[in-house]
């Protein structure tokens, strides 16, 4: 099982480092908090399975220990979003809607696969792939709201607050993810020691 989930993180990692340079650069060229969040999760994302990858090899404690420190870089979105939404307050211009959610599908697209392929290890592989699997997940409803947060603008409300309010979201949705993480390790770092 540890080679199949191996090859499943690894090409879960590729996934999501691919996504990011799209998405960065699209958040870059239409002025999004929430894309430029998102992608910064993608970047995250790829460090989480790419340690996943490796830790799979290491014994139980030390799978454990990295397992709590995975809880920590699950809050690098969340900061970036505190960047990203200082620097939208300062300049409060749309981003463009139709981009927004076409950007937002496609990553949609990219997480649910991800979840799908993770969804066989989130229970039994211990906290590193319950990670991995909650990011996933955790981002395909980000998704769907960087879609709304599109669709708003474009037809609701010409602001930056629906794509403000997205980037709120997906911080805190990284905040709970790393809270379980680590309360998944906290328990497997128990059991061992």
């Amino acid at each position: 099982m540890d080679n199949n989930l191996r090859r499943v993180v690894l090409i879960v990692a590729l996934l999501n480092l691919g996504y990011f340079g799209v998405e960065f650069f699209v958040a870059l060229a239409i002025g999004s908090v929430s894309l430029l969040a998102d992608s910064v999760d993608f970047l995250e994302d790829t460090s989480v399975n790419i340690l996943i990858f490796f830790a799979l090899t290491w014994t139980a404690r030390s799978r454990a220990r990295v397992g709590m420190a995975m809880a920590f870089i699950l809050l690098v979105p969340a900061l970036a979003f505190l960047w990203t939404a200082w620097a939208k307050f300062m300049d409060p211009i749309p981003p463009e809607p139709f981009a927004l959610s076409l950007t937002g599908f496609g990553a949609l697209l990219i997480n649910l696969f991800c979840a799908y392929l993770l969804a066989a290890y989130r229970h039994g592989s211990g906290s590193l792939t319950r990670a991995a699997f909650l990011s996933a997940r955790n981002d395909a409803f980000a998704n769907v709201a960087i879609i709304g947060a599109g669709l708003a603008t474009a037809y609701l409300w010409q602001s930056a607050w629906p794509d403000l309010i997205v980037g709120l979201g997906i911080a805190l949705m990284n905040l709970d993810a790393a809270r379980e993480v680590w309360e998944a390790a906290r328990e497997e770092h128990d059991a061992v020691a």
